[in-house]
C-alpha cells in the first residue's frame, strides 16, 4: 500500500526554563491568579517564540484560565460543590477526605499550555491563569516549563 502523503522532519534547536511555584494557601478550596509569576518566568526566560506548560503537580488542584472576576470565582466553587459535595461519601476517602477534590479536578482541567509570542504570554483580551487548590493549607507546587527559541 502507497502512503498518499510524506513526512517532513525539521530540526530546531530550542531553550527550555523550569521553575516552580510552591504554595500553602490559606483555605481548603482556592483559586489564586499566578499569571504576574508566569509573565516574570516567560519574561526571564529569553525565549521569544514558544510554549508555556502550567502543571500543578498535585492531583487535587488544577491550572485553568479564565476571567479574573471574583463573581465567576463563587460561581465555579458553587456549581462544583452542588455537582459533587465536598462532604458527601466517595469509596476514596478512606483515611482521608479529599475525594470531592479529585473530582472536581477533572471537572476544572489538569494543566494548560499557553502561546508565547515577542516574549510574552499571547492572552485573549480577559484571560488569567489561576491555581485553583481543592485541598489545600498544605505545601502544593506548581511546574512552570517553556520551551521555544
Amino acid at each position: 500500500m502507497q502512503k498518499e502523503y510524506k513526512i517532513i522532519t525539521e530540526y530546531a534547536f530550542m531553550k527550555s526554563k523550569t521553575e516552580y511555584l510552591v504554595f500553602n494557601t490559606k483555605e481548603k478550596v482556592q483559586f489564586i491568579n499566578i499569571t504576574t509569576d508566569i509573565r516574570r518566568i516567560v519574561q526571564s526566560s529569553g525565549i521569544k517564540e514558544g510554549l508555556v506548560l502550567v502543571n500543578p503537580m498535585h492531583i487535587t488542584s488544577a491550572v485553568i484560565v479564565n476571567d479574573d472576576e471574583q463573581g465567576l470565582i463563587r460561581d465555579f466553587k458553587r456549581i462544583l460543590e452542588r455537582l459533587v459535595p465536598y462532604n458527601d461519601h466517595y469509596d476514596h476517602n478512606v483515611g482521608e477526605d479529599n475525594g470531592a477534590a479529585h473530582i472536581w479536578r477533572q471537572f476544572m482541567g489538569h494543566q494548560i499550555v499557553m502561546p508565547i509570542t515577542k516574549g510574552e504570554l499571547d492572552f485573549g483580551p480577559w484571560e488569567q491563569i489561576f491555581y485553583a487548590e481543592f485541598d489545600g493549607m498544605r505545601e502544593k507546587r506548581v511546574l512552570v516549563k517553556i520551551i521555544g527559541e
